[in-house]
Order: C-alpha cells, then sequence, then structure tokens
C-alpha cells in the first residue's frame, strides 16, 4: 500500500516524519522522501450507524491513523521531541486515542488499538 499526505507544508511535514517520529526513508531526490511505514492494515467503515442507541453520520472519506503499543509512553516520547497534541489522551471503544498535529498537514490519530490486529510486527 502506497499512502499520501498532502501538506501545505510539505518541508515541515516530511522533516515531522523523519526527526520526530524517526520513520526510516529514501530520497527519490529533489527533496521527495519517500518513508518507509512499517506493518499496516485498512479497515472499512459505514458512514453512518447507531452506536447503542446514539445516530451519527459523516462524510465518505479516508484517514490516517498511527498505532502504537502503549499511548501514555508514546505520547511523552513524541512530546520530548517536540511533538503537538490537540487534545488528551480518550478512551474509545476500539482503543485509547489523541491527536497528532503534523505541522502543515493537519492532524492524524495516534491510538493504542484494543482489538486484534491484522499484522504481525
Amino acid at each position: 500500500m502506497h499512502t499520501l499526505v498532502y501538506a501545505d507544508d510539505a518541508e515541515a511535514a516530511r522533516d515531522f516524519f523523519r526527526d520526530v517520529l524517526g520513520w526510516p526513508h529514501v530520497d527519490a531526490g529533489g527533496g521527495w522522501l519517500i518513508f518507509r511505514t512499517g506493518p499496516s492494515e485498512m479497515g472499512v467503515h459505514p458512514t453512518s450507524d447507531d452506536r447503542g442507541g446514539e445516530p451519527w453520520s459523516t462524510r465518505p472519506h479516508h484517514e490516517i491513523s498511527l498505532m502504537c503499543d502503549d499511548i501514555e509512553s508514546t505520547v511523552a516520547e513524541l512530546e520530548a521531541k517536540g511533538a503537538e497534541f490537540t487534545r488528551g489522551i480518550r478512551d474509545d471503544r476500539y482503543g485509547l486515542t489523541t491527536s497528532l498535529k503534523i505541522p502543515g498537514a493537519g492532524e492524524m490519530t495516534l491510538y493504542e488499538p484494543r482489538h486484534p490486529v491484522a499484522f504481525e510486527g
């Protein structure tokens, strides 16, 4: 799977993935860094549902989430490297989550899953 992140400040976003998250990468030339993102999985969710009597809906869209084994230690490690989070850790049904600010590219969810994962890693 090849994932793309479109950023208003692509250089700042690349620097963040390289320097703060520490992701291995290759230089494709001209400043284009391609990052190795490791094991992955993909789920498909409905755009509307009734979660225990609480109806909700959303527009069709895609979302990138970063998974971790221990959200509290991961948040502390990333904050020590200068990462910013836009909210505290929240207990969602599928796991513990927070929102990580990506320079020039909005936010990504960081979460510690409670569900079985679809990869070995």
